[in-house]
């Protein structure tokens, strides 16, 4: 399971219904994952297992690297 949690930058505060979604840059599994909405409590939540990638908020790319567990994203 991936968490991405998506805070505002300026306020500390969480960020609800932004769309964020995963792309997986691995040799068995690559792509973009369906787009999530974040909750009110600035999360998205992934049925994915860990690997390299990037996370995507609102269509740009913000955070790349390896991907698992709490992810917190500032925009």
């Amino acid at each position: 399971m991936i968490t991405v949690r998506v805070l505002d930058r300026k306020t500390g505060k969480s960020v609800k219904s932004a769309t964020v979604a995963l792309y997986f840059s691995g040799f068995l599994t690559s792509g973009f994952t369906r787009g999530e909405y974040t909750d009110e409590y600035g999360e998205a939540h992934f049925d994915h297992e860990p690997g390299s990638g990037e996370v995507y908020v609102s269509g740009r790319k913000v955070r790349e690297g390896l991907l698992r567990g709490l992810i917190i994203i500032y925009i």
